[in-house]
C-alpha cells in the first residue's frame, strides 16, 4: 500500500487564485465611460430655478458662473442648455446684453436650439 498522499495546491493558494481573478474582473467592470459633458450643479441649478426657491437669479447666475470655470478648467464640454439657462437666468436681472451673449453661445454650440433660442430672443421680457 502507498502512503503517499497525492499533491494538491494548498487551499490558501487557492483562494488567493480566486480572489485575485474576482478583484481583476471587478476591476474592469467597475470603469465607467467618461461623461460627454461637464455637469457640475446644472441639474440643481435648474431644480432651484424650476421650484421657484428663494435663491435669486443673481445667485443662481453667480453659481452658474462658477461651475462654467470649473467645467473650462477642467476640459469638458458644456451640457446642452446651460448658456441658455444662464442667458435667462441674467435677463430676469434686466442684463440684456449678457442673456443675448448667452443665448447667442448656446446657438453656436448647439445648432439644432437655432429655432428655440431665436424665439426666446425675439419674445423675451423682463418681468
Amino acid at each position: 500500500m502507498n502512503h503517499l498522499k497525492p499533491y494538491r495546491n494548498p487551499p490558501r493558494l487557492q483562494t488567493l487564485l480566486a480572489i485575485g481573478i474576482a478583484l481583476t474582473l471587478s476591476a474592469c467592470a467597475n470603469k465607467a465611460p467618461p461623461s460627454l459633458y461637464g455637469w457640475n450643479g446644472f441639474e440643481k441649478n435648474l431644480d432651484t430655478f424650476f421650484r421657484g426657491d428663494r435663491e435669486s437669479p443673481q445667485i443662481q447666475a453667480a453659481k452658474m458662473e462658477e461651475d462654467l470655470q470649473k467645467i473650462r478648467s477642467a476640459g469638458a464640454q458644456l451640457p446642452p442648455g446651460y448658456q441658455a439657462h444662464m442667458g435667462l437666468l441674467y435677463g430676469k436681472q434686466g442684463d440684456l446684453a449678457k442673456f443675448k451673449q448667452h443665448l447667442e453661445a448656446e446657438k453656436q454650440q448647439f445648432p439644432e436650439s437655432q429655432t428655440f433660442v431665436d424665439f426666446l430672443l425675439r419674445n423675451f421680457q423682463t418681468k
